[in-house]
This record gives structure tokens, sequence and C-alpha cells, in this order.
């Protein structure tokens, strides 16, 4: 008898660990349902954020979510473009992301999301331009896995405000890019300090690899950049 009571025990063990799996599993699942909507709520105003911080329309303190949505609606229009950095209404596998920031409904610049490699994981950011097509106004970074303290710098905003007012075209108007140099860049040559912003110390890899990432971005967006260096864009009214 004693042995038909275990073998009960066990069965019945055994029926309320599969039930608690169950529910467990069914908790879970509702939360993360009741949560996605959320998340992605929080995902896209973070995107807003970043995209006003680059365009230097918003500064370190963050405003409300309310004034969030009136500035990204009333200053960036999303669109796409192609290889030749005219825009499409339908996106391909080759067509570019790209956000135009306004006032008086007036383009005066442009911002590129900025996706590479770091020293462990993805550099996600942002990177505006004036409406010369060659002047930076602002970066922005979003998501990174860099060592904090080290090359996790790049969200600070001593690191990003260095990149206002760096140039992608040299004296001669060939194209350079923006690199993070090894150290101060007012210790570079004077021609190459508009080019450079400071490095951080101890983050050479991370520097490396978002100057890299900088550049590569910068080749793929070239047309959209000559066609604001010859004013095509710069006046435009949007629509």
């Amino acid at each position: 008898m004693s042995e038909a009571i275990d073998k009960n025990s066990k069965k019945n063990a055994i029926l309320f660990a599969l039930l608690l799996s169950v529910i467990c599993s069914f908790l879970i699942t509702i939360a993360a349902s009741g949560l996605k909507e959320f998340q992605t709520a929080n995902m896209e105003l973070d995107k807003k954020i970043n995209i006003l911080k680059a365009a230097d329309l918003i500064g370190a303190k963050k405003p409300s979510k309310k004034k969030i949505n009136e500035l990204y609606d009333a200053h960036i229009k999303e669109v796409t473009v192609d290889a030749r950095g005219k825009i499409i209404k339908i996106q391909t596998a080759k067509s570019l992301n790209l956000y135009f920031y306004t006032a008086d409904d007036m383009i005066k610049g442009y911002i590129l999301p900025i996706n590479t490699r770091g020293l462990w994981g993805k550099i996600q950011g942002y990177l505006a331009f004036e409406n010369d097509g060659q002047t930076v106004s602002g970066f922005s970074v979003f998501s990174h896995s860099e060592t904090p303290g080290l090359g996790g710098e790049i969200e600070s905003a001593w690191f990003q405000k260095n990149f206002k007012g760096k140039k992608i075209l040299n004296s001669h108007n060939k194209f350079v890019s923006i690199k993070i140099a090894k150290g101060k860049a007012s210790n570079l040559p004077k021609d190459k300090q508009a080019h450079y912003v400071d490095g951080i110390s101890g983050a050479t890899l991370t520097g490396r690899y978002l100057s890299e990432g900088i550049k590569n971005t910068l080749v793929k967006y070239d047309a959209v950049s000559v066609t604001f260096r010859q004013k095509k864009l710069k006046a435009r009214k949007v629509k």
C-alpha cells in the first residue's frame, strides 16, 4: 500500500509541476503581449529623441513626451532615397532611410542613421548635417554595447558635442569623412582638425570602428550630400 501511495505522490508531483509550468508560460505570454505595445512605443519615442538631439533641436534635458512628439512632427520628415539621392515613394532592397529637419516648411538639413560595429556589438545613432551638405550639426548614439567608462563614453554629451561644426570635405573640396582622433583633435595638424573629434582615452578600437562606420555611411549617402552641396534641396519646400 505504501508503494501505491508513493506512486500517487510522484504522479501528483509531476502533474503539479506540469500544471505550474503551463500556468507560468501562459502568464509570461500574456505579460509579453501586454508589454509589446508599450516597448514599441518607447522605442519609437527614443528614436525621435535621438533624431531631435542630432538635429540640435533639444538639449541635454529631456522634454515631455508631448513636447517631443510636437517637435518631431513639426521639424522632422522621414523620406526614402535611392542610390542617386532621389526621393522615392516605394522602398526597395537598395533604398536608404533619410530624415530632413525643417523650419517654416523649408529643408534646413538632413540626418543619416549610423549602424556600425563596435568593440562588443553594434553602435547605432544619427549624424546630422547642415544644408550645405558638408557641415555636421549634431551626433547622437541610442544603442551600443561598449565598455562603460571607456568606449561607452560615445553616448556622453561631451563626446557627441565634439561633432558639431566638423566638415566632411577638406579645403580642396575632397571627401575626407569625420574621424575619431587618438587623443585631442587639437594636437593634429591644423588642416586635419576640422575633420576629427576628440578621442576617448582607453577606447582606441571603439573610435576606429565608429570612424569606419561613419565613413561607410557617408559613402552610401554621398549622392544626398552632393545634392545639398549643389543647392538642389537647400531651399526646397517640404511637401
